[in-house]
């Protein structure tokens, strides 16, 4: 017999995939409940706050995810160059695997309902966070100062973000390509 977390396990999951590929507002309780498997009633049980709790604790379980993953990915990198180009091509082998459906886990939510919801913002706002921390620590690592590294990882965020959307929106991966080739070049001049 499942236990009472899997099921709160399997509707978070379930609200993440479906948020991050549908958004906020196109996506239904009731559809949650169908793709996770679980029983109708323990939505509310486990989401007493409904669908904004459900949605910032799938996109903060999300965000923590993806960093984990880039986590991975820097750690592996010789250097920051390398760190970027794993990076973006491990997006764009995510972006091309789903068909072009599936960009940031983050970013079909904050444009759909974070200026409607504090929680939800927030929830948006701590997961591009950490993920600018990673970087700016990845850079730092790679010999970048403090305060350099922090402002470039902004801009290594910023581009990559809008690579992935613009190469979603377009159904092309020149975009992210572009981007990749442009930060590595930023990169290896900002490091001593």
């Amino acid at each position: 017999m499942a236990r009472r977390s899997d099921s709160r396990q399997r509707m978070l999951e379930s609200a993440a995939e479906l948020f991050h590929a549908q958004g906020y507002h196109a996506t239904g309780l009731n559809q949650v409940v169908t793709t996770s498997g679980s029983p109708k009633g323990s939505l509310y049980f486990h989401f007493p706050g409904g669908k904004e709790q459900l949605a910032a604790e799938a996109l903060r379980m999300s965000g923590g995810q993806l960093c984990e993953v880039l986590r991975e990915m820097t750690a592996q990198a010789p250097d920051a160059a390398s760190g970027i180009d794993a990076v973006v091509e491990g997006l764009i082998g995510a972006l091309t695997g789903s068909g072009f459906h599936r960009g940031c886990p983050l970013a079909a939510v904050a444009l759909d309902a974070a200026a409607d919801s504090e929680q939800i913002r927030q929830a948006c706002a701590e997961g591009y966070d950490s993920w600018r921390e990673l970087i700016a620590d990845f850079l730092g690592n790679q010999g970048l100062a403090a305060d350099r590294a922090d402002a470039l990882a902004t801009v290594v965020l910023a581009s990559v973000e809008g690579g992935l959307l613009l190469a979603k929106a377009s159904h092309d991966t020149v975009p992210l390509r572009a981007v990749a080739d442009h930060l590595r070049a930023t990169i290896e001049r900002e490091l001593p």
